[in-house]
């Protein structure tokens, strides 16, 4: 490890960091839990600074949604290239493998699928130079078992230069299991190399904020309690009574006594800056005021001030309603 990383750490933290915890970091660089250290953690963008390797509206003075964290390499070869070992951030099952990097701007990438406090979770590895090669869907990994190399590759037009090789590591929720289907109906003629693991249907957390507070918490951190303490951006009603969401999420939803007495009729969905339903709660029909299948309850102003670039919802003439964007994440979601 780099010694200026392990510097200053003591090893209780580096253990907490790293071990006997839910998810932990992709790789040796550890920058992340060491005060001041945010600069060798991030990989920024080209000419800008560190903060735009966070997650966020970080990308194009906060315009741009970046769906997970930059980690920097810290080994190379004698070419230059990244030889950092990629790890499972927990133990899990391999989901879903792209080793043709012409089909996405992530490059060569895995996904892989967690279980963690009865949620459904995945984990994201991006711009890997190689993928196990013994590695196939389905298969089970141990956290810290190392699964591929940090890379660089993409199809994008700028290429990802030696001195910003990185990995993009994202912790999602997926939208729908239905996926595939919805995006066939709703995009007619357009392409679909990945399935349900398309970038659109995974849902990501911060996970620089998720695995500060699992160190900082230690064995009282809760998965769940992070989620649900994810600033609300708006709050909406779908009269819809299943859904994907509500089955691989079920641990999300929150008890309501007069759905229970009436029957559930539809839901209401707290939603993050960028759409994740974080609390959801069961709705009867006598407490569904709109007509519509969807409509919008409230919207946290500051929430959507500090992270607009989701584009979900928007004001005109002082009243807000849900963008196209925002509708179709819903249809989705409900589909």
């Amino acid at each position: 490890m780099n010694s200026w990383i392990a510097a200053g750490l003591g090893l209780s933290l580096l253990e907490a960091a790293v071990a006997g915890q839910p998810l932990r970091l992709p790789t040796a660089n550890q920058a992340l839990f060491q005060p001041g250290g945010e600069e060798h953690f991030f990989t920024p963008t080209s000419g800008k600074s560190w903060t735009s390797g966070q997650f966020g509206c970080v990308r194009s003075d906060g315009h741009q949604f970046h769906e997970g964290i930059d980690i920097q390499c810290l080994s190379h070869d004698r070419r230059g290239e990244p030889t950092d070992p990629i790890q499972a951030s927990a133990d899990g099952v391999v989901a879903y493998i792209s080793r043709h990097p012409g089909l996405s701007n992530y490059g060569n990438y895995l996904v892989l699928r967690h279980q963690v406090e009865g949620l459904e979770i995945y984990t994201l590895y991006a711009h890997l130079s190689a993928i196990r090669q013994d590695l196939k869907l389905g298969d089970t990994v141990r956290g810290g078992e190392t699964v591929a190399t940090m890379g660089r590759t993409s199809n994008t037009r700028q290429r990802i230069t030696k001195d910003r090789a990185h990995v993009h590591f994202e912790i999602d929720l997926v939208a729908s299991d239905r996926f595939a289907a919805w995006y066939a109906q709703h995009e007619p003629g357009q392409k679909n190399d990945h399935g349900n693991f398309h970038g659109h249907n995974l849902m990501g957390v911060d996970p620089a904020a998720l695995l500060r507070e699992e160190v900082r918490l230690k064995g009282g951190f809760s998965l769940i309690r992070f989620l649900q303490s994810q600033p609300e951006m708006c709050r909406v009603t779908v009269r819809a009574k299943s859904f994907p969401w509500i089955k691989r999420y079920a641990a999300l939803i929150q008890p309501n006594p007069v759905a229970s007495r009436e029957g559930i009729a539809g839901y209401e969905l707290s939603l993050t800056f960028n759409g994740i339903p974080a609390r959801v709660i069961p709705r009867a029909a006598s407490e569904l005021k709109s007509p519509g299948k969807f409509a919008l309850l409230s919207v946290n102003t500051g929430v959507h001030d500090a992270s607009p670039c989701a584009g979900l919802v928007r004001q005109r003439d002082g009243r807000w309603s849900l963008t196209p964007h925002g509708l179709e994440l819903l249809d989705l979601l409900t589909y």
